[in-house]
């Protein structure tokens, strides 16, 4: 299974390409973005190496991987669903990472969760998954309220070992998760 076109009320999110590389250097060029991912704008030939990567990841299970987001034609950010890629984030099969970024001038507009919230939809119920789990550093608050708003609950807080520790760092970072049988009971109290 290839990676679906996904559509909500506002965003048509399609399965990353070449074409989008220069909406994701546009993206990580922006510090307050990548604020709680690297502290620092990435290089085009860093974001290059990075979009490989995205790429690939559509590869390792069908069905998964990056999608960019558009509304009314205009590039918003990307959303993800991947297999985890990190030793603690649990087993492979049957649960995938969301996560998700917004170009500024996007933020706070409630796209990061409607998207969100549309992956989790078509993991659960197309790709049949059985958990969806996010991550981010304990101070970013506004995406912790994403993953709060699409009914992901906070499931621990870790510390990574940092080489060059971001401010904040020193409160860790936070997982939250949804199971398809708390995202079924999440939906049938927003009916």
């Amino acid at each position: 299974m290839s990676q679906a076109i996904l559509r909500t009320d506002r965003i048509k999110l399609f399965p990353l390409s070449d074409e989008h590389l220069e909406h994701e250097i546009e993206l990580d060029a922006d510090p307050e973005v990548m604020r709680y991912i690297t502290g620092r704008a990435r290089s085009r030939e860093e974001v290059e190496v990075f979009h490989r990567q995205r790429l690939a990841a559509a590869g390792r299970v069908a069905g998964l991987g990056f999608w960019a987001g558009f509304v009314e034609g205009q590039f918003v950010g990307w959303w993800i669903l991947e297999p985890p890629t990190r030793v603690g984030q649990g087993p492979i099969e049957g649960q995938a990472e969301l996560g998700y970024r917004l170009l500024r001038r996007c933020w706070r507009q409630g796209l990061a969760s409607e998207g969100a919230r549309e992956l989790v939809r078509h993991g659960f119920e197309d790709l049949r998954l059985t958990r969806v789990f996010a991550e981010t550093m304990a101070v970013n608050t506004a995406s912790r309220a994403t993953m709060t708003a699409i009914g992901m609950q906070h499931v621990r807080t870790f510390h990574l070992d940092w080489e060059e520790p971001l401010p904040g760092s020193h409160l860790g970072e936070v997982e939250y998760a949804i199971t398809r049988e708390q995202w079924l009971a999440y939906q049938a109290t927003r009916a």
